[in-house]
């Protein structure tokens, strides 16, 4: 992903600034093709997502890919028997790919947990920078399938299409993370000349063979995963350096570092993927304009609604890659999360790092299990939901149904673990004349005024027979 700190001996990930001024409200391109459009409302709906970073990195359990990026940033710092010298580093860093063995790999386990937890879409890195893949290329060996990897004679080698289709057997859409950097490629890093930063190492314009075909190698992966690996709605393309040199927002202090025209040609690249994928969901990081169907947020939540379609990105733990022992958010922490995402009108994708045996650590597990809990009984104020103002209030969350039969407020738990006796619902909202209830119950709850706000009233009674934990939810009905 984008930024990496080191706090307590746990990674801790931010984005680069991720402006969301006026000026960039107005470079969103809403989609013209009905078929995306379509699409793209149906996403809205889903609500909630994996997100997977896995990789050769998981053995060292450290930063996926960044500390091959000779750059002097806290989330590139390099560590090992191998610190002292860059050129030791990377070999030793490439050589993981004859080491990365991961035997415990069972994507109907990831897919199973992933659902019950309800989530309902996956994205899956099948290459980062570091340009290892993940899938059974042929433009490179330098893949889990390749001939020095031990894995290869796996029947599960081709790691990418094993997750796309268990996960798509359980009813998932399939999304397909991509780096448009390589790292590894002769084409993007030339040997010839040491690399600088995270970009490309020469001028484009004058080794236009060179970045031609660079651009040729990153369209034939992008085509073997969109013709090759099923059914595919969403491509999410990461690094997003790799852009028109016009594009470049200089206001964005991370774009001041893009010297070169690295045009990689994204319209022929989403035509080929559509005319594989009808409809699919194109996800430019960064690169505002026609191909960033929705953003991406990352390691944050908006503080109020988006004027466009968005979602946040953000690790289950401290690192997007595997770190053992890594710190997990609890399971309220995350739920709540979720409910704030949810009712400022975005999708939460949620991040979890498989370690290097190819099985997610039990902590991951277990907060699956009891997010799943929650959901099962107060999903419907989740999925196919809209924000409905006045959006928050205090503890209080707002969502309504998408046929505004429906509208619902989330009283997050607090730490004392005790539910108030009456929640001020805010004028407007509703009115003495609907009905509220708790999802689960049939219970109609009383109702009474004070001045502007509505209250409603919590029996003590029925919230130990409603099953209760990290945030309660309230459906307010029209007669």
């Amino acid at each position: 992903m984008i930024k990496q700190f080191r706090r307590s001996g746990v990674f801790l990930f931010f984005t680069f600034a991720f402006l969301l001024s006026s000026a960039q409200h107005e470079k969103y391109h809403a989609p013209s093709d009905t078929l995306v459009q379509q699409k793209l409302n149906q996403w809205q709906d889903l609500k909630f997502g994996l997100m997977m970073h896995w990789g050769t990195y998981s053995q060292w359990g450290i930063v996926e890919s960044w500390t091959l990026c000779p750059e002097d940033e806290g989330w590139t710092v390099r560590r090992g028997p191998y610190s002292k010298s860059y050129s030791e580093y990377v070999k030793a860093y490439e050589n993981l790919q004859t080491t990365f063995n991961p035997v415990k790999f069972d994507p109907e386990k990831w897919a199973t947990a992933a659902k019950a937890a309800g989530m309902k879409y996956v994205v899956f890195t099948t290459k980062h920078h570091d340009g290892f893949s993940m899938f059974d290329t042929k433009e490179t060996d330098y893949k889990i399938s390749g001939a020095r990897s031990p894995f290869a004679s796996n029947p599960k080698s081709n790691v990418a299409k094993e997750i796309f289709t268990s996960f798509r057997n359980q009813g998932f859409w399939t999304g397909a993370y991509f780096s448009k950097p390589d790292w590894h490629h002769e084409n993007y890093w030339w040997p010839y000349f040491p690399p600088k930063d995270r970009n490309v190492n020469y001028e484009p314009t004058k080794y236009p063979e060179k970045w031609n075909a660079y651009k040729q190698f990153t369209y034939n992966q992008l085509k073997e995963l969109m013709s090759e690996y099923g059914k595919m709605d969403i491509l999410w393309l990461d690094g997003g350096w790799v852009r028109p040199l016009s594009t470049v927002d200089t206001s964005v202090e991370w774009q001041r570092g893009i010297k070169q025209d690295q045009d990689i040609d994204m319209p022929k690249i989403a035509a080929m993927a559509r005319s594989y994928q009808p409809g699919l969901l194109i996800v430019d990081r960064t690169v505002t304009g026609e191909y960033e169907n929705y953003t991406t947020p990352e390691q944050q939540v908006p503080d109020k609604p988006l004027p466009f379609p968005w979602e946040t990105c953000m690790t289950m733990g401290g690192s997007w890659s595997y770190v053992p022992g890594d710190q997990y958010k609890s399971a309220t922490e995350l739920i709540h999360l979720l409910i704030k995402i949810v009712s400022r009108g975005g999708n939460f994708l949620l991040n979890i790092g498989p370690g290097p045996d190819g099985d997610w650590d039990p902590e991951a597990y277990k907060r699956l299990e009891q997010i799943g809990d929650w959901m099962r009984l107060n999903g419907e104020a989740i999925y196919n939901s809209r924000p409905a103002a006045p959006y928050s209030a205090g503890n209080l969350y707002f969502t309504r149904s998408k046929d505004e039969e429906n509208s619902y407020a989330f009283c997050l738990a607090d730490s004392t673990g005790q539910w108030p006796a009456t929640l001020q619902i805010p004028a407007g909202l509703s009115t003495l004349n609907n009905q509220y209830r708790l999802t689960g119950s049939n219970t109609r709850l009383k109702t009474s005024r004070a001045g502007e706000q509505l209250l409603v009233h919590l029996p003590a009674d029925l919230l130990k027979k409603v099953p209760r934990s990290h945030a309660l939810v309230i459906r307010i009905s029209k007669k």
